[in-house]
């Protein structure tokens, strides 16, 4: 199993590491999908953060390492199903919510490289809209 991963995401580029002792079947299961290309857009209840929405892609997961307060950096996966399936990338404070109320996500993977790129990026997608993201091995 990999341990970190490389993310460009709109003109930024950061690193982060997998959560393995603590996510190991959300990591294994976004691991077999890189690499991972999609469009990032800013969250519409949870606060300061950005998202990917995914719609009824299943990953065939439960909670793990589940959490509605992540920290800037810390990337939840929601497998469903109270509401779509997404991944948050908080760049501020976050109560990870949907349209259903709050949710819990799973705390898979943490950006430590490139930290300081998350609020001017999470301010890109409020201002400026969409923003191409790809994640791939390290």
């Amino acid at each position: 199993m990999i341990e970190r991963l490389h993310i460009t995401a709109g003109p930024f580029t950061l690193g982060g590491r997998l959560e393995l002792e603590h996510a190991p079947r959300t990591c294994a299961a976004f691991v077999a999908r890189l690499p991972f290309e999609q469009q990032l857009v800013h969250v519409r209840w949870s606060g300061e953060a950005s998202w990917i929405p995914l719609g009824d892609l299943d990953f065939d997961l439960g909670p793990e390492h589940a959490t509605s307060h992540p920290a800037p950096g810390e990337v939840l996966l929601y497998p469903g199903p109270l509401s779509e399936t997404e991944i948050l990338l908080p760049y501020g404070p976050t109560l990870f919510s949907s349209v259903v109320g709050q949710l819990a996500g799973n705390h898979f993977l943490t950006i430590d490289e490139g930290v300081e790129h998350l609020r001017p990026l999470g301010v890109r997608t409020l201002w400026e809209g969409a923003q191409p993201i790809r994640f791939t091995a390290a």
